[in-house]
């Protein structure tokens, strides 16, 4: 799998996560099935919670111990599910990082050695993956805010003036379309260019604003790029999903067909579970797809912008090259060659020959 490392199209790339994936499906599998199967445990556990509250917990307490019960209970789950979903989704997301460099660049790798080498610096990850979720979701959460007091400023001052609701629908669509469309092009353009933070923060073994900032300059110039992968997979999600789900509905339906009720009952919860283990498994079986990639698009863009090939072929032959970024971390130069520290400079013709 140690090809040479050149400048690659959208659709070289393309083939390449393709090629890596089917070579590798089990490791890149195995690493994107701990997550989901996390969510699977946790929403078995509410589930089950649920069940026994619908069956028999909510007729042995008043009906004012059981509101202040289930308020205790969904604060519990927000207080230990959400923390614990955000921890193994950013320590999946690093492994995959890492299994996919590794890979890339001729070494190999396992599931443990992957979640082994980012358990040291787990909290950088989560962290990484903490600043991503404010960067990408605080701006529309706010303008969320600003566009409810808007509509209610707009209504107020509508009923003030005397106008009918024509008037005020009117109004209030006028305020919500623009800001709809503001909050996803925000969206969309801060995940693209938040898209090449993993891998840069793994493979460089940097700190996760430095990451962040790393993608950003990264990214420039190849957004577009990808993404079109990102509405690709999308779409390969979807159709995996219609595939899985599509014809289980058909059949189950031929049960909720029928005049025996305790078939329907069965048939409605086989259904719920169908429905939702086909959402995990297609999450499982697409994530890697979104992982291999980004590692490319970081290696290209590093050959792109910084030679990359260049500093590779040449750490290869046991020699060294003084650039202005890290090397990558995951490469195993040769044994007997000891390699002096790379002085930082401003540009990789700038800096001083070692």
């Amino acid at each position: 799998m140690n090809e040479p490392l050149r400048p690659s199209t959208l659709g070289e790339i393309l083939d390449r996560t393709a090629q890596l994936y089917r070579s590798r499906f089990l490791l890149f599998l195995g690493i994107s099935v701990i997550p989901t199967g996390v969510i699977v445990v946790l929403a078995c556990i509410i589930g089950l919670v649920v069940a026994w509250w619908n069956a028999a917990g909510a007729g042995s307490v008043s009906e004012e111990a059981g509101y202040v019960l289930v308020a205790v209970f969904a604060i519990g789950v927000t207080l230990v599910a959400l923390p614990v979903l955000l921890a193994v989704t950013a320590l999946a997301m690093a492994a995959m990082s890492h299994a996919v460099s590794r890979v890339h660049l001729g070494q190999t790798t396992t599931i443990r050695d992957a979640y082994k080498s980012v358990w040291r610096r787990g909290w950088r990850y989560i962290w990484l993956y903490v600043l991503e979720g404010l960067m990408i979701g605080a701006a529309p959460l706010a303008a969320w805010i600003v566009l409810i007091f808007l509509i209610a400023g707009g209504a107020v001052l509508a009923r003030s003036a005397g106008t009918g609701g024509a008037a005020s629908g009117a109004l209030i669509g006028l305020l919500i379309f623009p800001v709809i469309i503001a909050v996803i092009a925000y969206v969309i353009w801060m995940l693209l260019r938040l898209s090449l933070a993993f891998p840069a923060c793994v493979v460089e073994q940097i700190e996760a604003w430095p990451a962040i900032k790393r993608s950003s300059k990264l990214s420039h110039g190849t957004k577009g790029r990808i993404f079109v992968l990102y509405l690709l997979v999308a779409f390969l999600g979807w159709i995996l999903s219609m595939a899985i789900t599509l014809p289980l509905t058909i059949i189950l339906s031929l049960f909720l067909s029928s005049g025996d009720t305790q078939h329907q009952q069965a048939a409605s919860v086989v259904m719920v579970f169908i429905i939702y283990g086909a959402s995990f498994a297609v999450q499982a079986l697409v994530r890697p797809v979104y992982g291999i990639a980004q590692v490319l698009f970081y290696y290209d863009q590093r050959i792109r912008q910084e030679g990359f090939d260049i500093e590779w072929m040449m750490q290869q032959a046991g020699m060294v090259v003084a650039t202005g970024e890290i090397s990558a971390p995951v490469l195993e130069p040769p044994q007997d060659v000891e390699f002096p520290q790379a002085r930082k400079a401003t540009s990789p013709t700038s800096g001083e020959s070692q």
